[in-house]
């Protein structure tokens, strides 16, 4: 009995320790320490990663940003496009209808013309013939007229031939008054018209101006909106590139994510396994060393068998309760005066006024900038505030929207009043100076001589 009961203590050492060796096997396969060294390396990978899409994610902040002010830029170009689109639309327009004045004027001018060539006829046709009833009575003396009044057979025909002679006398002097009166007439209406078609015209090449500014600044803003749209398409493809990129660095990240938590269920699993390791360990030298303490105590007798027997049952109670208390422990664990001599009379915008209102007879010029030489009404604006030291538009079109709007009754000298394909410079009293037409040239006009579109201020 006793040495049967020996051998199962050896045997239970031997399966102690090849327990011991099983749970070991992992831990010598991939020790705590190296796993926790693979952790840091992917820790650091994903750290890393995590930089560098946080610099992709500022790359692709800073392209869609751009794209976006491309974007706006764009808009606004696409808006000016159309507003000067529509202006030119309105210009062209405008230049048709001044075109058609033209023709209409010239028609009246010539059918005036034909009717002052007969007024001028009949005029003739009558002071010819009071010429003739003249030089019948008045001619011949004092005695012819005496001979027709005498020539009644009575006082009464007397007096009537008197009289009669008299209303003759009248007629013709009033028939001639009413002829040059009717002719005169007609030739202030034929000045008139062709003032009238002069300042048509003088407007139609200011119009004309005014369509070929709009077209080149059409052109440029057609070219700057090209060029955005270029830009647009750069920036979004960039944006797009960045993008593809953080989507592919949060998969990585993802992916390193998944390893380093795999990687942390390794280590747990391995510190489990180790401390299941030494715990076994533990237990095969306690079991040995109770098993050489048996040994050496191990009677001949019976009683000391049973001894033996109680004291290893003993034994066991108390492994498989210090053994309960590790596991437990475990789970716890040009002669004319200069700009500048007017600096002294008056405001700046007086200033102005009087320094244009000097030019006043001088020619009007299509497409000239000279006030002495001749300018037409922007370039006439365009030079007088140039001489003062600023910098206005060459066109009436763009006279309109430079400076500050104000109303026309808040007009004051120097201010410039905007018209349809024409411009001024109000000098006050409601009244303009400006280079009007090539019949008329520079000269003083009152502003409301027609509808005015707009009143800025320069000074």
């Amino acid at each position: 009995m006793h040495k049967k009961n020996k051998w199962v203590r050896y045997l239970a050492a031997f399966l102690s320790l090849v327990l011991m060796v099983w749970a070991a096997e992992p831990v010598m396969a991939s020790s705590v320490s190296d796993l926790e060294r693979e952790k840091r390396e992917i820790e650091q990978r994903k750290k890393d990663a995590d930089a560098q899409r946080q610099q992709e994610q500022q790359r692709y902040n800073n392209a869609a940003g751009k794209a976006s002010a491309i974007e706006s830029d764009a808009n606004e170009v696409a808006e000016e496009i159309e507003e000067i689109d529509a202006a030119l639309v309105e210009t062209i327009a405008s230049v048709e209808m001044i075109e058609e004045e033209i023709g209409e004027k010239e028609e009246q001018i010539e059918e005036t013309t034909a009717e002052c060539e007969e007024a001028m006829a009949v005029e003739q046709q009558q002071y010819e013939a009071m010429k003739l009833r003249i030089k019948y009575m008045y001619e011949k003396g004092d005695s012819t007229y005496l001979e027709i009044i005498l020539s009644g057979k009575s006082f009464s025909d007397i007096i009537n031939k008197v009289e009669y002679v008299e209303k003759l006398y009248e007629y013709d002097r009033n028939m001639l008054a009413r002829y040059q009166e009717a002719r005169e007439a007609v030739e202030a209406l034929k000045a008139r018209l062709e003032e009238e078609r002069s300042e048509l015209e003088a407007q139609q090449h200011e119009l004309e101006e005014e369509k070929e500014s709009l077209e080149i600044i059409l052109d440029e803003k057609q070219a700057q909106y090209d060029n955005y749209e270029v830009l647009l398409a750069q920036a979004r493809q960039e944006a797009a590139v960045y993008k593809a990129n953080i989507k592919k660095q949060n998969e990585a990240i993802r992916k390193l994510e998944s390893e380093a938590a795999d990687k942390q269920s390794q280590i747990e699993e391995a510190k489990r396994l180790e401390e299941e390791a030494r715990r076994a360990q533990e237990l095969a030298l306690q079991r040995q060393a109770e098993m050489e303490a048996a040994e050496k105590n191990a009677g001949g007798n019976s009683s000391g068998n049973s001894g033996e027997s109680n004291s290893g049952n003993s034994g066991d109670s108390g492994n498989s309760s210090s053994q309960e208390s590790s596991s437990g422990s475990a789970s716890s664990s040009s002669g004319y005066a200069s700009a500048s001599s007017y600096s002294g009379s008056g405001g700046k915008g007086q200033q102005i006024a009087n320094y244009a209102c000097q030019f006043i007879g001088n020619p009007y010029v299509p497409g000239g900038t000279s006030l002495t030489e001749g300018a037409d009404c922007s370039g006439f604006v365009w030079r007088v505030y140039k001489d003062f030291g600023y910098s206005v538009p060459r066109t009436s079109y763009s006279l309109r929207s430079t400076g500050t709007g104000v109303s026309y009754s808040e007009a004051q000298p120097g201010d410039v009043i905007c018209y349809a394909g024409h411009v001024g410079i109000y000098i006050g009293n409601g009244q303009i100076v400006h280079a009007s037409t090539q019949r008329s040239g520079i000269k003083i006009t009152t502003a409301t001589y027609k509808e005015i579109l707009s009143v800025r201020r320069i000074v």
